[in-house]
């Protein structure tokens, strides 16, 4: 079951430089940065509230941040959503008609398992789901 809003995913060009407009913009402190390389990005998060947002940078030109930033600059890459059971999300969403971008769930940064649904099942958004690794 979809629970909430887990975060938005904000593709940039320079984690750093994104870093302070951020910190200032949301007058807080990011509280981790992580690279994830089986996706190609350094990542950093700053809490809000019960949210998050995460800024992404492009570790390689082949990643999908890299690309991103290619065709539609810096600016939201994804809408993440936290779920109670990833595997069951999944396989229900499948059956509606959704397409996955994975057949199984991948390990994401902040210590997640996700998956990714195609845009184009998706009214052109990029959706993420996510669940805390157990």
């Amino acid at each position: 079951m979809i629970q909430k809003i887990e975060h938005l995913g904000i593709a940039v060009k320079d984690l750093e430089a994104s870093l302070q407009v951020f910190e200032a913009l949301l007058n807080t402190a990011h509280y981790k940065v992580e690279r994830v390389e089986s996706e190609g990005v350094s990542t950093a998060f700053l809490k809000l509230g019960e949210s998050k947002i995460e800024l992404l940078q492009a570790t390689n030109e082949t990643s999908a941040i890299a690309k991103h930033i290619i065709k539609r600059n810096e600016g939201i890459h994804h809408i993440a959503l936290a779920v109670d059971d990833i595997d069951a999300e999944m396989k229900r969403l499948a059956a509606l008609g959704f397409e996955l971008l994975h057949p199984e769930p991948l390990a994401g940064a902040d210590g997640k398992l996700i998956c990714f649904l195609h845009p184009k099942t998706t009214n052109g958004v990029l959706v993420e789901l996510c669940m805390d690794k157990k």
